[in-house]
């Protein structure tokens, strides 16, 4: 981790000398993605919390500087104040290099997170829809059936990674069933999200996943069906083909690596600890009080919902530069000593889901589908045990995302399951 700057004096004439402190633009900043802080990130927000406060010098990229917002109160101000902190990301776009690394998560495209204004409005109203006709009851279902030969592809076995055989298969079919994809088209739109979120070779994974997700906006246009793509080909917002592939890729964004993860994390969690496991067979708490736990603690999403301020603004005392990145660790301020401590079971004020206008419309249908996975297994394989020492468990690069590159586990032999 970069080593921060010991002086944050304000440069001659800067506004600040009257109000705020500013960051050293030139000085040393946070980096995100190193080992140290994939494997301990909340020792690392402590940290920054104890040298910033709520906001953080960072870079994201090499000679790509942001802030990180790790204060919840000062995240929902920000969330919650489009005007001035708007998600349209264009103007920084021209100071970033087209060969940087996370570029391609960051750019602009004509869709739902990356818009501000009418054209937000537009693209919310549409994506919303889409979302409100899915049938959770046949969802619940659809969960079920592609959970069961997953299972049974590794119970006899007495053990299984859970990421790879189960976690990532499942939120991938699941999200393909959702959009109507094919299994090659929705192969090939995983493998370029996991490029972009690993922010190695993304600007490749951006563009295999926007070729195969075009072949099926093509084919929804021609034949309709009870599917999201469709029901977003056909909204009355009359979406043109790039704005409806870029609207896909933020449902298969919010889809598959969220979900893979907040699956896989709140795994881990029931398995290892004591108090969840229990209680669960106490029957005091349900899974849902584990999956808000872990989005309050190691959200899939660590740090996401970037905003790029239209002028310098004044925040906590410290002026943000116009037209510069500003991320919000919602890892970090989900565990602000501010609002931390007491019970949290059934507290679900966590940041998780964002804040504010660009909020994930999408939490019924996630929750329903985490749950329903979890249960399934635990159903089960219900003496699931984690294979390694919770201090081997490993964490794929990225400063954007929490996610385990295994989750390696042991259980007594089980006969398949058979679907009802």
């Amino acid at each position: 981790m970069s080593t921060p700057p010991s002086d944050l004096a304000a440069a001659p004439g800067c506004p600040v000398h009257q109000a705020g402190t500013p960051f050293d633009a030139d000085g040393p900043r946070i980096v995100l993605d190193t080992p140290a802080f994939v494997a301990d990130p909340h020792r690392a927000y402590e940290a920054m919390r104890r040298r910033f406060g709520s906001m953080v010098p960072i870079e994201l990229a090499p000679g790509v500087p942001a802030t990180l917002v790790i204060g919840y109160h000062t995240a929902l101000q920000i969330l919650n104040d489009p005007d001035h902190f708007p998600a349209d990301p264009r103007a920084w776009e021209r100071t970033v290099p087209a060969d940087c690394p996370v570029r391609p998560i960051m750019e602009w495209y004509p869709n739902v997170i990356r818009s501000a204004g009418s054209a937000h409005a537009r693209y919310r109203q549409a994506f919303t829809a889409a979302f409100d006709r899915v049938d959770l009851h046949e969802l619940h279902t659809t969960v079920e059936k592609i959970a069961i030969p997953l299972i049974n592809e590794f119970c006899e076995s007495g053990s299984a990674d859970l990421v790879s055989q189960y976690a990532f298969p499942l939120a991938f079919e699941v999200l393909n069933r959702m959009v109507g994809c094919s299994a090659d088209l929705g192969r090939r739109v995983a493998t370029g999200m996991a490029a972009i979120f690993d922010t190695v070779n993304a600007a490749w994974g951006m563009d295999h996943m926007s070729q195969a997700l075009m072949e099926q906006v093509q084919l929804r246009r021609a034949e309709p069906a009870d599917d999201v793509t469709s029901h977003l080909a056909h909204h009355p917002a009359k979406l043109n083909d790039e704005e409806m592939v870029r609207n896909l890729i933020v449902f298969y964004g919010g889809g598959i690596e969220p979900q893979q993860n907040l699956i896989s994390n709140t795994l881990l969690l029931m398995i290892t600890d004591e108090r969840f496991g229990g209680d669960i067979l106490a029957g005091s708490l349900s899974t849902r009080d584990a999956l808000d736990e872990v989005l309050f603690s190691d959200p899939p999403l660590a740090n996401f919902c970037m905003t790029y301020p239209r002028q310098p603004i004044l925040i906590d005392t410290t002026w943000l530069p116009a037209n510069q990145p500003v991320i919000i660790s919602l890892a970090a301020c989900n565990n602000d000593p501010e609002i931390a401590g007491g019970d949290r079971t059934g507290n679900r004020s966590h940041l998780a889901w964002g804040a504010g206008p660009h909020a994930c419309p999408a939490r019924s249908v996630a929750y329903l589908v985490v749950q329903d996975a979890i249960d399934q297994l635990l159903d089960a394989l219900p003496e699931i045990r984690l294979a390694v020492d919770p201090s081997e468990i490993s964490w794929r690069p990225g400063p954007f995302h929490r996610s385990m590159t295994a989750l390696p586990v042991t259980f007594p032999p089980s006969p398949r399951l058979h679907l009802v």
